[in-house]
């Protein structure tokens, strides 16, 4: 590429990367694994990043799906996506020695359901099908939850009753889709619960508002995440509605010299379990393409920081007894 047609400036989106409950997820695994030794087994994969499981792995971590693949008096460690009722009881009966690792604002929806459950309402959930988040929040019943994934969806739901029905949803969606989908099943059932604050995590919204600032300002998006994290797809479809083209990457590796001919300006973000790393290798990929300078966006610092389970606190020596 001649220097006419290379990038000459990446702007870095603010916040983008790791959130408060990835970061958790990560240190409960890192923690289990120096206290009790490897292996420990985590059920799904703990964050949806290829990086982040291969250096777990790597370390001791064993990542499994069903529970019949753990050894009796094993340790387990749930993915921050959060798990049904049906793999929380089936853990406990097995005798594991278990960690939670599901991001505190996943509990916070399965705690709402189960309260508002007992109360005799149904629920609406907004979530991509398939997804573990989904499964595990719409696993804490054994009924009466109706997934809809777009506003189509809305049209067919039938639920027994609706004098008590409840509107919850995925944590990492499209903030505007998700809007959109509520204001139907408002529409349709005027009387529904609403969430009293949005199930949308702060982190998925924070990275969606600087994608909003930031598109505008460049000539192509890199989103840095892996194909199958939540949240790092909505920021590319996001960049892409917004009329900037976008591509999301696993790796610098993925990056393709065609994509920067003719772009000034490059727009660099990362989804919620992309960590820095891979963000700054994408960063000298750039640059070796041409790109002369990095400019960081103005942005909100998120300070958020969540608890970790007992069992995997340290004292000013070390491992605290396992009592604690």
């Amino acid at each position: 590429m001649s220097a006419a047609n290379t990038p000459q400036e990446i702007l870095l989106a603010e916040p983008r990367g790791f959130c408060a409950g990835v970061d958790r997820a990560i240190e409960i695994v890192e923690r289990a694994l120096t206290k009790f030794g490897a292996p420990i087994y985590v059920r799904h994969e703990i964050v949806h990043n290829t990086f982040v499981v291969n250096d777990l792995k790597a370390k001791g971590a064993i990542f499994i799906e069903e529970l019949d693949e753990v050894p009796p008096g094993a340790t387990l460690i749930f993915s921050a996506h959060g798990v049904s009722r049906a793999v929380q009881d089936e853990a406990k009966a097995r005798g594991f020695q278990i960690f939670d690792a599901t991001c505190p604002l996943v509990t916070k929806v399965h705690v709402e359901v189960a309260k508002l459950a007992k109360e005799g309402f149904e629920f609406i959930m907004i979530g991509h099908k398939g997804h573990p988040e989904v499964e595990g929040t719409m696993g804490q019943l054994e009924s009466g939850i109706h997934l809809v994934e777009d506003v189509a969806d809305v049209a067919k739901v039938q639920p027994a009753q609706t004098a008590k029905l409840a509107l919850v949803t995925q944590t990492t969606l499209s903030v505007d889709d998700a809007a959109d989908i509520a204001a139907a099943v408002k529409a349709r059932f005027p009387s529904v619960r609403e969430p009293k604050q949005q199930d949308i995590c702060y982190a998925t919204q924070n990275r969606q508002d600087a994608i909003k600032i930031m598109s505008p300002q460049v000539d192509l998006v890199i989103v840095v995440g892996s194909p199958t994290s939540s949240n790092s797809n909505r920021l590319r479809e996001l960049a892409q509605k917004l009329g900037t083209d976008a591509y999301m990457v696993d790796n610098a590796n993925e990056l393709q010299p065609a994509w920067f001919e003719g772009r000034q300006r490059v727009g660099l973000t990362a989804g919620a379990s992309a960590p820095e790393i891979l963000v700054r290798e994408v960063i000298d990929r750039i640059k070796a393409l041409g790109a002369v300078s990095v400019r960081k966006m103005d942005g909100i610092e998120e300070t958020v920081k969540f608890p970790l389970p007992k069992g995997l606190k340290l004292d000013a020596d070390g491992w605290t007894p396992s009592a604690d």
